[in-house]
């Protein structure tokens, strides 16, 4: 599992930056001074802002001196009462600031509260003898994890199979409540739940802190008492080698994952075996099983190159053996079905990718089934007895394109034509889903901007679709009173850059007057599809415009357009992201005092730059938990995950990169100008943006920027990079950004 300075606020995937810091006793809050700076005239308030000391902390390389006055809010610990002091006082500010609009926060939260089914299941997906499901439960923050015996086994599974309930229906066995497991803890997530290839046992990872440090729990299905003790200390990346083994990776002290362990059940985990110990610190691990469930995957990966091992899961006492050879530049990932494996293959040359398939016992006799095209980019393949099923992106929307295998045995050579699956949307956002292996249904999650994520089973001999679930949402909510469509803008240097659009075409007038939020993120291959969010009908059903900026340095046209966004090209993302903002006021979706952005993480830096840049386009930035102190993390390479990402940003301590990153680094480009409002989110445990980055930026921009605009932080002291973790909580965190969006633009209601 690749862990990023991610996610965008869907998902739907970044990095702790830590520095070896003690702090000084006297760096603490400064007495409160009397200055404007901070009291915002959208935001009136007599409550000065908290105003953080400055102690000089100097750094100089190739001649070039920074001064950092706010180093000191760097606490490892995160126990430094200075420090937990600073962060609660712009709690309470920002408490404060927003004290006047809670009639309204609680009047959005309560509209996307009243759209949700609070008791629902997901789609049951059929697995052996069992359907398995998630449960949700009325005024519950958390799932349950269940499943139903599948009645008449014998069957052949359809795309119209549909579980049994009622009274006469095998009974519902829960096999974890989140709810309970919670009850304990301020925050609880599960990172992974996976079933034994027997369905007699389930491995969960748990998440009590918000670090990304898991502990894992295996669990006898019927009687759901614990079986051996836990693994503790390990990430999530987890998977069953047969039904009396598992396979997990630890993090090294830079939280880099460095190690692959073979665990037998009913033993001590400090007997594991270790697979494989990664040494090169630019490279991590990940897990991957073939949907065959025949062999483990273990891949070695750096941000140009990935390697492969497998393991026969039948036999794991032999280890693990070479499927693709480690070369600088090459990158594959693998399955398997028959006596073939299958390998995704990405170089110089083929740069959105190729399908070879090579003979299990000739892993070096490779044959191209499909061969790279400059116009498509190959994203994923999911296999199946019968079929090859490519996930693929061409003209910036993804693809679904299924191909028919000869029988296991017979030569494989190269595939042609294939079944395009349709989509009715003209821009939507599909995704795979877990499917049965020896059948001839694919099974696939889709959304758009105004459709809500549906689950469809899909015959692939027949081409007949069936939708399987969509989540409901409540409220009167009408698909056919929102208009979905794409533009093009215009770059500075001529490229044209998607934006996708969604608004209720019977309360926009689209002359310019109505407000826009433009969403971005722009990093990592990462691809922001156009999806739904129920919560976003809070501001459609008030006239706003939602837009997502499709910008370099993410992978929505192919691999070119992630290499453009990267490096020493990486402003090609801000000015992507201005000329769009540019775009729409120009083509009267909005106006600069009707703009306002939001961007998370990679996002949150994004948003960062263009606000140096650019701070007359926008009227208001929420930036949730943002990577914006980049030189100085980037060039520290004892701190997580930081060398495997100088081959995203560059490495600082190479005079060219060190210059370049400084001229883009939000925190090193604070000017004093006017600024438009902002709002700054951080997680006190988060281990991918350390809540240092967004505090220093606060700080110093309070000190520096000339206007009254609101300035607000906001940081959660029992969370980390994703924030709370119950469904309710996040809903409350919608409703108050959504409250200072409004605010910012003078859209608030009087108080009844």
């Amino acid at each position: 599992m690749r862990r990023l300075r991610h996610l965008p606020s869907a998902t739907n995937s970044a990095t702790l930056h830590t520095f070896h810091f003690k702090s000084s006793s006297s760096a603490s809050i400064s007495p409160r001074r009397n200055l404007s700076v901070g009291a915002c005239s959208l935001f009136s308030s007599n409550m000065e802002p908290p105003i953080a000391k400055k102690v000089k902390h100097q750094m100089e390389m190739f001649g070039d001196v920074r001064i950092d006055n706010y180093y000191w809010l760097r606490d490892d610990s995160r126990s430094e009462p200075h420090v937990l002091s600073y962060l609660r006082e712009e709690n309470a500010y920002t408490d404060h600031l927003m004290s006047g609009t809670k009639h309204l926060e609680e009047q959005i939260y309560s509209e996307i509260r009243g759209r949700l089914k609070e008791d629902d299941i997901s789609a049951p997906f059929r697995r052996g003898a069992y359907y398995y499901y998630s449960r949700t439960l009325e005024g519950k923050e958390y799932s349950q994890h269940c499943r139903r015996p599948v009645g008449n086994v014998g069957t052949e599974a359809s795309v119209y199979d549909t579980m049994p309930t009622g009274p006469d229906a095998p009974p519902e066995h829960v096999l974890l409540d989140e709810n309970a497991k919670a009850q304990e803890h301020a925050f609880y997530t599960i990172g992974a739940f996976k079933v034994s290839p027997n369905n007699k046992l389930v491995a969960y990872a748990e998440d009590t802190k918000g670090d990304e440090i898991f502990t894992v729990h295996v669990i006898d299905a019927e009687s759901r008492t614990p079986v051996g003790k836990p693994l503790a200390g390990v990430t999530s990346d987890l998977e069953w080698a047969d039904n009396n083994a598992l396979v997990y990776t630890t993090r090294d002290e830079i939280l880099r994952p460095d190690k692959v362990w073979l665990h037998k059940l009913g033993t001590e985990q400090s007997l594991d075996i270790c697979l494989y110990h990664e040494t090169d610190d630019m490279f991590s691990v990940d897990l991957a099983v073939s949907e065959s469930k025949k062999f483990l995957f273990v891949e070695s990966a750096s941000k140009i190159t990935r390697f492969v091992f497998y393991l026969d899961i039948s036999k794991p006492e032999d280890g693990l053996v070479i499927l693709t050879p480690r070369l600088d530049g090459i990158d594959t990932s693998a399955s398997h079905r028959g006596n073939h494996f299958f390998i995704k293959r990405r170089s110089d040359e083929c740069f959105n990718s190729e399908i070879l398939a090579c003979p299990l016992d000739n892993t070096s006799a490779t044959t191209v089934l499909l061969p790279h095209k400059p116009s498509v980019n190959i994203q994923e393949m999911q296999l199946f007895s019968d079929h090859l099923v490519v996930y693929q992106r061409e003209n910036g929307l993804p693809k679904i394109t299924i191909y028919n295998l000869p029988a296991t045995g017979e030569p494989l050579d190269r595939l042609q034509g294939g079944r395009v699956v349709d989509f009715v949307d003209p821009i939507y956002s599909v995704d795979p889903s877990e499917s049965e292996f020896y059948s001839c249904i694919l099974r696939f999650d889709y959304s758009s901007m105004k459709t809500p994520p549906s689950v469809y089973d899909y015959d692939m001999n027949s081409g007949i679709s069936v939708l399987k679930k969509i989540d409901v949402v409540l409220g009167g909510f009408d698909s056919g009173n929102y208009l979905t469509e794409r533009q093009w803008a215009t770059s500075a240097d001529g490229t044209k850059v998607p934006i996708s659009i969604v608004y209720r075409k019977d309360l926009v007038k689209l002359d310019g007057s109505d407000p826009l939020l433009l969403y971005g993120y722009g990093s990592y291959e990462v691809c922001i599809d156009p999806y739904f969010k129920a919560s976003r009908l809070s501001l459609l059903d008030r006239g706003f415009i939602f837009a997502v900026a499709h910008v370099r340095g993410g992978g929505e046209m192919g691999r070119p357009w992630y290499e453009d966004g990267k490096l020493l090209k990486k402003k090609n993302t801000f000015t992507d992201f201005i000329s769009c903002a540019e775009y729409l006021i120009e083509k009267k979706y909005c106006s600069k005092e009707k703009l306002c952005i939001e961007g998370r993480s990679a996002g949150g830096l994004l948003v960062g730059a263009v606000i140096n840049m650019r701070p007359d386009l926008f009227k208001a930035v929420v930036a949730g938990v943002p990577f914006v102190d980049v030189l100085t993390t980037m060039l520290d390479p004892t701190i997580p995950l930081t060398t495997s990402e100088w081959m995203e940003w560059g490495d600082p301590r190479k005079e060219e990169f060190y210059f370049y990153m400084k001229s883009y680094s939000p925190v090193d480009n604070i000017t004093a100008q006017n600024y438009p409002a902002v709002l700054v989110t951080a997680g006190l445990n988060d281990t991918r943006v350390l809540y240092s980055e967004p505090a220093k930026f606060v700080a110093k921009l309070r000190d520096t920027k000339t206007d009254d605009n609101t300035l607000l932080f906001k940081c959660e002291l029992g969370a980390g990079h994703f924030s709370k973790s119950g469904r309710f909580e996040k809903l409350q965190e919608d409703a108050f950004t959504y409250t200072f969006i409004m605010k910012a633009l003078n859209m608030v209601p009087s108080m009844p």
